[in-house]
């Protein structure tokens, strides 16, 4: 039942079945399987597997009871007072074994329903189809409302307005409960709300996903977009196939600057130091993020992230690292280094961060703000920022900026830069009004 805890694991996490898999070096197809329990796992593998999902190796393979040790690591770590008992994990889950399964299973179970709140809270903000549901839902009621007070308070009502006014409160009655059918079977039936479409941006995601976000026929030159874009059955809106042209023309100018061969030579010799690869090529640091983004991990990448965003902070691009949240396309967490470098454009920045969550997660963050148009004295320049993720090595001890996902779903209580309440943990009490 390896296979079985590994995909708990991985969705307790959120993390899709293509990241995890490309972050261990194996295929997406291959690790389906393993989570099927149809191929047998151990070894480096099944460490590497640990390593990425944040859990001992022994607990996917030993099953209940490391399960339940890492279980009770993982809720002792959010808590100051219980952090000096860790050691004490294993006599306590033998001598209370009944205790330390239902702790383990709490532990497990708020893990859960905070994904699912981050989740909903992310898609109630940015899903365009339930904003327009919910604003139609809304102008109906108002419509009946109104049609409703003309009837019941206008006693002297000409009949033929009268029966027009009841005809217009039949329709939008009829109006009312056709659209929250609909919105309620769309709630319904997208249960995964992780994987569901909904943004034009999002077609474009997942076509990349699909790729790993290397594009072999551009980097080989087999291939143009327009034969790539009609290819591609997620590509399902004109928005969607225009945002993948301009992703892959963008692609193909960077490959043309830096190829794939001496970009594996020069990781080789300098490893995903980006600051190091710009200077060897003489290159602009964005492009080398990006190129660093495409490199797949057969041929010395890594589980790399990419986020860039334009000058009102509005994500444009996302490329996930496994362990490390990203909001769907809007704002995010002001302390993120890529923020922070917009208001300190051409200044390159390099900082240790650790995301909140169950357990904290640390990375290594570059971010560096460029113009990207309006180069002339009469036309106005257009910044954009982009921001390079890479897991933090294990050995680096050096203080971490802690950051968060988005203010509604992080956790922090004493964050400076905090704009809303938090909707997790404590965050229901802060600045929530009084009942009634």
């Amino acid at each position: 039942m390896t296979g079985t805890r590994i995909r708990e694991r991985r969705l307790m996490l959120g993390v899709r079945q293509a990241e995890l898999a490309r972050s261990v070096g194996i295929s997406a197809s291959y690790l389906n399987l393993i989570e099927h329990n149809r191929r047998r796992i151990g070894g480096k593998l099944l460490i590497d597997i640990g390593r990425a999902l944040n859990v001992d190796a022994a607990t996917l393979a030993e099953g209940a009871d490391a399960a339940i040790s890492s279980a009770l690591r993982d809720a002792a770590a959010q808590h100051e007072s219980a952090r000096a008992d860790l050691s004490r994990i294993e006599e306590f889950a033998s001598r209370f074994p009944g205790w330390a399964r239902l702790l383990a299973d709490r532990q497990r179970r708020v893990t859960e329903l905070e994904r699912v709140v981050e989740m909903l809270s992310d898609r109630l903000t940015h899903d365009p189809f339930l904003s327009a549901s919910l604003h139609e839902v809304l102008s109906t009621i108002t419509a009946i409302r109104s049609t409703a007070g003309i009837l019941a308070e206008t006693e002297d009502l000409d009949p033929e307005w009268h029966s027009r006014f009841l005809r217009n409160l039949r329709d939008d009655s009829r109006r009312l409960a056709e659209g929250a059918q609909a919105l309620v079977g769309y709630l319904d039936d997208s249960a995964d709300v992780v994987g569901r479409q909904s943004l034009p941006q999002e077609e474009l995601e997942d076509f990349l996903d699909a790729r790993a976000y290397h594009v072999a026929e551009l980097e080989e030159g087999r291939d143009d977009i327009d034969n790539l874009i009609a290819a591609a059955d997620m590509l399902v809106t004109a928005s969607g196939r225009d945002l993948a042209r301009r992703y892959l023309a963008r692609y193909a100018r960077d490959a043309a600057c830096l190829p794939m061969a001496p970009l594996v030579a020069a990781v080789a010799r300098h490893g995903l130091d980006p600051a190091a690869l710009a200077q060897d090529f003489g290159l602009d640091p964005t492009l080398v993020f990006r190129r660093l983004a495409a490199l797949p991990a057969e041929r010395g990448g890594a589980d790399v992230g990419l986020v860039i965003c334009d000058g009102s902070g509005t994500l444009t691009f996302r490329k996930p690292v496994a362990g490390f949240a990203l909001p769907r396309f809007g704002a995010a967490c002001p302390l993120w280094p890529l923020y922070q470098a917009l208001s300190r454009p051409m200044a390159p920045i390099r900082t240790t961060v650790e995301l909140s969550g169950r357990p904290a997660r640390r990375f290594l963050a570059y971010a560096i703000c460029q113009p990207v148009a309006g180069n002339g004295f009469d036309s106005p320049q257009v910044f954009e920022s982009s921001m390079l993720i890479l897991p933090e090595p294990g050995e680096d001890s050096a203080p971490a900026q802690p950051i968060g996902t988005a203010c509604r779903i992080c956790p922090r209580p004493a964050c400076p830069a905090r704009r809303e309440a938090s909707i997790l943990a404590d965050g229901f009490q802060v600045g929530m009004p009084a009942p009634g």
